[in-house]
């Protein structure tokens, strides 16, 4: 076999790099599970409509297709799609089980997902997602809106990584401000102002004119709606001073006004409110969430989402949600890039079991058996060979104890590589400090 070539964003991380996205996914499902949200798998494929229904995605869903396709066959194979994020499945999930389920639901779903971006630092096209959603029967009261960036601060701050400060917006109020001054396409505004970081505002402007309509007036109108940022409830102040009104604008400025309060009493500094934040996705309604790491701003969000109204929805039974979601991989990858994790050693293994003689395997292995019983990580060594080698086998993986079978009725020894500290001990009573039983993640 040729040397394989690597396929850009399709990251592989290293045993190591491994360990520390083990450690930050419990870490965070421990803290969904705190706030009450049920784990949740949906299958990896949806069909094309559903995919392609809401928002600007088609050019980056990547089709399902079978090496031999059976024109004859099951009917759909040639019309199926890697979901691109979670909400789109977890919706039609939704629609599918809603007899089954006990509203409000709320569910934590942490998968991989697929896009077909351009590869770049911190963006991959295969990369794995954490989200937590609420949805109700018909309405969905404002109050989970604030409740959304609680659970974030919380299993974000839990991680040894930089702050992170979540930007809120509303869409009521973006909207509700373009119908205010005359707009007729509030949305296609949206989509433009969306851009404001990617092109600046002389461009916005520009595309403000050529897709909504704006005149010169109501784009500047427009941009000094986006610039207005507080850190708290003063934002509507500064809203309300531009003098444009209309009860859509009222409505999510009071919603805002609750997220960025609600934030601030549990976490201070946590919630910044940031009318530029539009989010690109066509089936936001109320409150938006970004995300941006301490250090790491030009690399955009790494936690995104919103209020959504009318995703999920089957006749007359509509179902409303928020959800906000973790770019775990995207995190974890501009994380290891600038070397700001680390982990205390590459192996799970605390201790290794030396063999006196191959003959005398069974008796290390004995040892091996009892120190896992009690929940020490131990692995036994691979050869015979001289101790000063087995020594260095455990050095050159980083395990920091070895263990001596005693023979002839000798008492069983153990010793610390690192210190060269050697004592007795029996395999059903010794138990390693307990910052050595496990390989300990913080901070490069």
């Amino acid at each position: 076999m040729s040397k394989p070539t690597p396929l850009s964003g399709f990251p592989e991380w290293t045993p190591a790099q491994r360990m520390i996205e083990q450690f930050v996914l419990d870490r965070i499902r421990a803290t969904f599970e705190l706030y009450g949200f049920a784990p949740l798998e949906t299958r990896s494929v949806e069909p094309l409509d559903q995919l392609l229904r809401k928002g600007e995605t088609s050019k980056e869903v990547y089709l399902l297709r079978r090496l031999q396709a059976d024109a004859e066959g099951p009917a759909g194979d040639d019309a199926l799609g890697l979901h691109f994020d979670l909400t789109v499945p977890f919706a039609r999930y939704v629609l599918e089980n809603a007899g089954k389920l006990q509203f409000p639901f709320r569910r934590y779903q942490i998968q991989k997902v697929w896009r077909g971006e351009r590869p770049q630092e911190g963006r991959y096209r295969e990369f794995l997602q954490a989200d937590i959603d609420i949805v109700d029967r018909d309405t969905l009261p404002a109050h989970f809106e604030a409740e959304m960036p609680l659970v974030i601060g919380d299993a974000l701050r839990s991680l040894p990584i930089p702050p992170v400060r979540i930007q809120v917006n509303n869409r009521k109020i973006c909207e509700g401000f373009y119908l205010g001054i005359g707009l007729t396409d509030p949305e296609a505004a949206l989509r433009a102002v969306d851009k404001l970081d990617k092109i600046g505002p002389a461009k916005v402007a520009e595309v403000l004119a050529e897709t909504a309509g704006a005149s010169e007036a109501q784009a500047r109108a427009c941009l000094s709606l986006a610039e207005i940022s507080a850190p708290d409830a003063s934002f509507a102040d500064a809203v309300r001073a531009l003098g444009v009104s209309h009860p859509l604008l009222d409505e999510g400025v009071a919603e805002l006004v609750a997220v960025v309060e609600t934030a601030a009493a549990h976490s201070p500094g946590l919630c910044v409110a940031d009318l530029r934040i539009a989010r690109g996705l066509d089936y936001y309604t109320g409150t938006v969430y970004e995300t941006q790491l301490v250090g790491y701003e030009r690399f955009g969000s790494i936690c995104s989402g919103g209020r959504y109204d009318n995703l999920a929805s089957s006749g007359a039974a509509r179902f409303p949600g928020v959800g906000i979601s973790i770019g775990v991989t995207r995190l974890l990858g501009l994380l290891f890039g600038a070397d700001a994790l680390s982990v205390s050693r590459s192996v799970p293994t605390c201790v290794l079991v030396a063999v006196t003689a191959e003959e005398q395997r069974a008796a290390s292995n004995a040892v091996a058996d009892a120190l896992r019983s009690r929940g020490v990580p131990t692995e036994v060594s691979p050869s015979a060979a001289k101790f000063g080698k087995q020594i260095r086998y455990a050095e050159r993986r980083g395990i920091p104890y070895v263990w001596f079978p005693g023979a002839e009725g000798a008492a069983d020894e153990v010793k610390d590589i690192r210190s060269g500290e050697q004592v007795a001990a029996s395999a059903g009573e010794w138990t390693p400090p307990r910052a050595d039983l496990r390989p300990l993640v913080g901070e490069g």
